[in-house]
């Protein structure tokens, strides 16, 4: 069994700054992309960031210049940090493996989530 655990949202005032971080544990041999979605209430989920295994990175428009994305392959760990906050920022984040595999032969985990983390910007 494979997991997906979330940390570091919570309330900020805008212009502040959180750091997301999320840790697969499990059976994993390697993961391909990493990344991080969110949704906000009445909105569809949308893609913030990803981030290859070789470290290429991917950013949504409204997030480029305040958010960074880095990940540490060893501990099958991705973080998103998020620079001068704004209230359009708020919603539940979710951390994304794009595919994980269990050995070097074993066919992978296709598009797995975790279990969202809320983010709340106050003006």
């Amino acid at each position: 069994q494979v997991q997906l655990v979330e940390s570091g949202g919570g309330l900020v005032q805008a212009g502040g700054s959180l750091r997301l971080s999320c840790a697969a544990s499990g059976r994993i041999f390697s993961i391909n992309t990493m990344g991080w979605y969110r949704q906000a209430p009445g909105k569809q989920r949308e893609l913030v960031a990803t981030i290859t295994s070789g470290g290429s990175t991917n950013y949504a428009d409204s997030v480029k210049g305040r958010f960074t994305i880095s990940r540490v392959n060893a501990k099958n760990t991705v973080y998103l940090q998020m620079n001068s906050l704004k209230p359009e920022d708020t919603g539940v984040y979710y951390c994304n493996v794009d595919r994980l595999y269990y050995s070097l032969s074993a066919q992978p985990l296709r598009d797995y989530w975790g279990q969202g983390t809320q983010v709340t910007v106050s003006s």
